[in-house]
Parts: structure tokens; sequence; C-alpha cells
């Protein structure tokens, strides 16, 4: 128990130490005047110029439009790859439905996979469709944190910044220096990257087995650094290709924490109110912190019914007890909790484990920060999201005190109070509607592997996942169906752009506002008590959005338990 502690704490310090050298790095390439080489070149291949100012309007149709040709970029590739070279295994193309939910998946920073990687894309595809879109969703996530943050800290005027600029800047800058160094990392800890499609090995009873390779280091970092998620393999981090060793596993980690976290103290510089970041920081810490403590104790305390029955849970004298099932050795209870905490909090959705086999209320976990889509979050949005729940902490306070709320010396009204709404609302939106839709849905039967309250769960953690831009799954739930691909592919599009989008016309009518000088009656929104309020204020929201859901669930799923009755 101590050195599973011990794990907790240094992963957790290692990342808060980044968190002021990244974030300084990030601010730099979002406040920078100089543009380098290859950037002036880049504005050049795409005709525009650097030192065009954008309105919110502006710089949101940019971000749509070019996501939006993106995204039928991929979708041809995935729908012609049976008629491409360069697969030796001649796989075929994906269908119309399916090409439509991989599309949208990558895109939208979700990572959501209703196949199997190795046996359904090429290395070409792969690479020139999954990664490809894995690098442009997690620059449009970071770009419209630092459009957000510039608007934000606009003491007046209407512009937050230029897309175009941000967008290069972000991939040649951030993304692919620190996804380079990585990718050399995870080779030498024995990550196949080779544009070979498979090797032949004898194995050590003589027998022989066919070895799917690939360029999976190169895959493995923008997948993590860019809170993307999604396999290389079916089997995900899982698999030893992916995650050979409990260094990679902690690499993992860290990656996915790594900008999300940064991004307070980058706030905090480009605000001019350090403490401010941290306060966020601080905020995000409180819940991860939370949950992580919820999922250990749940997978190390195991299943009560076993232990009733005499039933010993020892492993071995490493593992000595708790819920092992679809967790992997190398890594055991304590890591498997880390990586799937951080997994759902950075919305990543790269899993070392099947969370399908967690109990009852480890599996809520994973669910609750999806529902909340702000524990740290993905790349950019997670910061955004806290701040919209920020801006109706303020809201709230100054409505019980009739006073005008106000946000970083800028009134908070009606107009921007509707955008706030908007972003807030589309995403139980999504995730009730469809699971609802799809719970009526007779095909839906087919697709579950297990009946009762954990079924209900399969569907809940998809729709959940798709919308919260996170793409992990509980695995035993087969979405490769027509009706499944294309509403979780509504869902991963609603998810992204419809509560983006309206947090940058908050930071848009920001900007426009001029600052109104403080007095004894401003609610600090960076000490502990804001700190506090803001975290209670999620919980608050998001329990009272999704406990009716997750009681049909994973909460009345853990009281059968209890009594003794499994799923």
């Amino acid at each position: 128990m101590f050195s599973n502690l011990i794990q907790f704490i240094v992963i957790l310090a290692v990342m808060t130490a980044l968190v002021a050298v990244v974030g300084k790095w990030l601010a730099h390439v979002f406040t920078s005047p100089r543009h380098a080489l290859p950037e002036r070149w880049t504005y050049r291949l795409l005709g525009i110029s650097p030192d065009e100012a954008m309105s919110w309007s502006r710089y949101g149709l940019a971000l749509l439009l070019s996501n939006a040709a993106m995204m039928l970029l991929g979708y041809l590739i995935l729908r012609v790859q049976g008629f491409l070279p360069f697969d030796a295994l001649g796989r075929d193309s994906q269908t119309p439905d399916l090409a439509f939910n991989t599309a949208a998946s990558f895109i939208t920073n979700t990572n959501w996979q209703a196949y199997s990687g190795e046996s359904s894309l090429s290395n070409f595809s792969q690479m020139a469709a999954i990664t490809f879109l894995m690098t442009v969703g997690a620059a449009t996530g970071l770009v419209a944190a630092g459009a957000f943050m510039r608007g934000l800290g606009r003491k007046s005027g209407g512009d937050i910044g230029n897309f175009w600029v941000d967008i290069t800047r972000v991939i040649y800058r951030v993304l692919l220096p620190l996804c380079f160094f990585m990718a050399l990392v995870y080779v030498w800890q024995g990550m196949p990257q080779t544009l070979g499609a498979d090797a032949w090995v004898t194995t050590l009873e003589g027998a022989h087995q066919q070895l799917i390779l690939g360029p999976v280091a190169s895959f493995e970092t923008i997948k993590h650094i860019g809170t993307n998620g999604g396999g290389f393999f079916g089997m995900n981090a899982a698999h030893p290709f992916e995650n050979p060793t409990p260094l990679t596993n902690t690499l993992h980690m860290l990656s996915m924490l790594l900008i999300p976290s940064a991004l307070t103290y980058t706030f905090g510089l480009m605000i001019a109110r350090r403490r401010q970041g941290w306060a966020f920081f601080a905020a995000f810490l409180v819940m991860f912190v939370g949950f992580l403590a919820l999922v250990y104790n749940a997978e190390q305390s195991g299943n009560p019914f076993f232990a009733q029955a005499g039933v010993d849970q020892r492993v071995s004298a490493d593992h000595p007890g708790g819920n092992m099932e679809g967790k992997e050795m190398r890594f055991g209870i304590a890591q498997t909790s880390m990586f799937a905490t951080v997994t759902t909090a950075a919305t990543t959705g790269s899993v070392d484990s099947m969370h399908d086999s967690f109990t009852p209320l480890g599996g809520l976990v994973p669910i609750a920060q999806m529902m909340l889509n702000n524990v740290f979050g993905g790349e950019g949005v997670g910061l955004i999201n806290l701040i919209t729940y920020a801006i109706l902490t303020v809201f709230l306070v100054g409505m019980m005190i009739g006073r005008t709320p106000e946000f970083l010396g800028k009134k908070i009204e009606a107009r921007e109070m509707k955008y706030v709404m908007l972003a807030v609302l589309a995403h139980p939106f999504s995730i009730l509607g469809f699971t609802a839709l799809a719970a009526v849905v007779p095909a839906t039967m087919e697709s579950l592997a297990n009946m009762g309250p954990h079924g209900f769960s399969e569907v809940l953690y998809a729709y959940t996942s798709g919308t919260a831009n996170n793409g992990s799954a509980f695995a035993g739930f087969n979405a490769n169906t027509p009706f499944l691909n294309t509403t979780i592919g509504f869902a991963m599009l609603i998810g992204r752009f419809l509560t983006l989008l309206p947090m940058l016309a908050v930071a848009g009518c920001l900007a426009a506002k001029k600052s109104v000088p403080e007095s004894a009656a401003t609610l600090s929104t960076s000490n502990l008590t804001f700190v506090c309020l803001l975290v209670f204020v999620n919980l608050v929201v998001g329990g009272l959005t999704f406990l009716p859901a997750l009681a049909l669930g994973p909460i009345v799923e853990h009281l059968h338990m209890l009594g003794g009755t499994l799923f």
C-alpha cells in the first residue's frame, strides 16, 4: 500500500514540476511576435497573412472549416484504403458509417475506435489518416485555448488572434518536437517503428506466429502528448508493443497530463495573474486526487462477494488482493488505477486495462470524470471547460449577493451567460439524449456483452466517451453497427464544437469589453475559497445532471454486488 502511494505522489510531483516549464514555453508560443522560417513558408503556401487579427467569429469559422476539410480528407482515405498501394496484408476499405465514425473521432481529438487497428488499417492509413488527424485535432484544441486566453487577457479590443498562425506554431514548435523526442525514448524502450507490415517469428514452443508491426512509436507519442487516445492495436496500451515496460506506462501518463496541466500556468502568464493559473491547477488537482482515491480503493478492495464466499483473491506476493480481472500483471492495481484516472481525466482514451472489468465503483470513476469533462481535460478544451464553470460560479455568487458578476475584471452579462449555458447544456444533452435513444433501439441489445445495469453502463459509457471526446470504452460493447457508428459520430462532433465555439464567442465578447476596477465587493477568483466554490459547483451541477443515469448503471450494480448478484 505504501509503495503504491509513493508511485502516485512521484507521478503527480513530476507533473507539477513540469507545469511552470511547459507553461512558459506555451505562453511564448502564443505571444511571440516573431515567425520562424518554416512558419513563414507555410503561410505563403496557405496564402494567408500572419498579421491579420481575427474576431472570434472569423477565428471560429476558420477553425470549423479547416477541421471539416481535414475530416473529409481522412474519410476519403479510409474509404479507398483497399485500392491504395503499400499494404502487403491487403486490408479492405472501411464501410461508409465506420469511416464517418473514424474520421469524426480523430478530428475531434476523441479517437474512439469501433475497429481493431491492426486488422482494419494499413500502415499508410495509420499515418496519412489517423496520425495526421491526431496531430491537427490536438493542435486545434490547443490553439482554441490560446485564443480563448488571449481574448480574456485583452484590456479592450475585438480580436483573439490568428487561427492559421496559432495552429502552424503549435504543430511546429510544440507537437512535433515533443513527439520526436518521445518517439526516440519509446524506441529505446522496445516499441516498433518500421514501415514493415508484419514479421514471422518462431516461438519457444516451435510454432510460427505472425506479428503485426508498423510505425508504433510515432503513433504513441502524438496519441498521448496530444491527449488523443486510440490504439495502433486493438488492445491499445495493454499491448506490449504499445506499452512494453512500467517506464513507458509512466511516461504515457505524464504525457497525457503534460499540456493540460501546464496550460493553467500559461493562462496565468497570458492574463498577468499567475495566482489565477495556480488556483485553476489546484481545482484540477483536488478533483483528480479524489477520483483516483475512489477508483484505487474500489479496485484494491475487490469484490466483497468473493471474500464472503471464502475465495482467495491473492494473485501473488506482489499482488496481495483486489480486482485483477482485465489488468496487466506488469502494471498491477496501482498503476492501472492511476492510468484509468489519468486517461479519463485528460480525456485521452488510451487504456492499459479493460475498464469493462472494473468493479462498479471503479467503473463509475471514468464515466464520472468524462461527464464532468474538466478534470484537467483534453488538449486545451479542459481549461476552457473549467473556465466555463468558473464563469458560472461567479454568476451564481453574483446573483446570490445581488451584484453584477465579474470575471477577471470584466462584467459577465446576459450575452456571455447565454453562450456559457449553451456550452454547459450541449454536453449532457448529447450524452443523455443519445443514451436514451440507444436504450430504446432494439438493435442495441445485440451489441451488449452484459445485461442489467452493467449493460446500461456500457451504453452510457459509449456516448459519454464520444461526447467528452475521450475515446475509451467498456470493451464488451460492440459499437461497430451503422446506428451506433452514426450516432456516436454525431455525439463526438456535438461534444467538440457545440462546447468549443460558444466559449470562443465568450472570449470575443469579453475581449471587446473594457476592464472595470476591482472593489471591496469583487469576488476574488484566485484564492482558496474560490477553488472550493469552483469544485463544489462542478460536482453539484454534474451530480444534479448525471446522478439519475449513474444510479441506473454503476451505482445500482454496486448495490447488487453487495447483495451477492453479479452481472
